[in-house]
């Protein structure tokens, strides 16, 4: 008991005093995972809604496909992208193993399934009557399918933030690509690992308590942009 609380002390000590580390660290962990989100999202959601509102062959194979990837081990996702990135592997001339880079792709491959798949079943939640409604106002079938995507951006966000918080938490892939390397490639949660392993039990649930409050302001700012747009859609109603 001693320990969690000699914790919560010095973690709020480490977020009053801005230690220069610590602060290093957390900016490292949240450019990693939000590029990794922005890259997955620029992919998935397109993707997600063609996998939605388009018919073809091997559609719900590759829906099957995304679905299980959602679950995708990270150590898994780690593996591959170390076999590429190695100097024995196909990218290896790069140099992109141990770099920030290297956990970026390992990133995107974990939140890419997690955004295409969310994103397909918000879409394809939608009534028929958002089509035929936005069509028999005269819209094209492009248009039309854009105000479906626009009925589902609640799921959309929801998908975002379900791959946001799967990313910001991640260690095993980042641990494996990354290295963990003091000022180059160490994050929080594989800082909160090396401290574990060093016995520095307060140290670690210190910086734990600094992830704890990053999840807090995403989620802070995701609920802020839901409210708004429950705002705009009570708006549109009432007029």
């Amino acid at each position: 008991m001693d320990v969690i609380w000699q914790g919560l002390k010095e973690g709020f000590l480490l977020i009053i005093a801005m230690d220069p580390e610590i602060v290093q660290i957390t900016l490292l962990s949240i450019q990693v995972s939000v590029s990794a989100l922005l890259l997955a999202a620029i992919i998935g959601i397109p993707l997600g809604t063609v996998l939605a509102l388009k018919e073809f062959p091997g559609r719900k194979a590759l829906l099957n496909i995304t679905y299980t990837f959602m679950g995708l081990p990270p150590v898994l996702a780690g593996l591959l992208v170390f076999l590429f990135l190695s100097t024995s592997g196909p990218l290896g001339y790069f140099q992109l193993m141990f770099t920030p880079t290297a956990m970026i792709i390992a990133q995107v491959l974990l939140g890419f399934p997690i955004v295409c798949g969310l994103t397909a079943r918000a879409v394809m939640a939608q009534p028929q009557e958002v089509f035929d409604t936005a069509a028999t106002l005269g819209a094209t079938r492009r248009q039309a399918s854009w105000a479906i995507i626009r009925e589902s951006r609640m799921g959309i966000i929801a998908a975002l933030t379900t791959a946001l918080g799967r990313l910001i938490a991640e260690v095993g892939a980042v641990m494996m690509v990354g290295g963990n390397i003091k000022g180059e490639t160490r994050v929080l949660t594989t800082s909160i690992v090396l401290e574990t392993r060093m016995g520095n039990d307060s140290a670690a649930l210190a910086i734990g308590m600094v992830l704890l409050l990053i999840a807090f302001l995403i989620m802070l700012l995701i609920l802020t942009l839901e409210k708004r747009t429950f705002n705009d859609e009570r708006r549109i109603q009432i007029i």
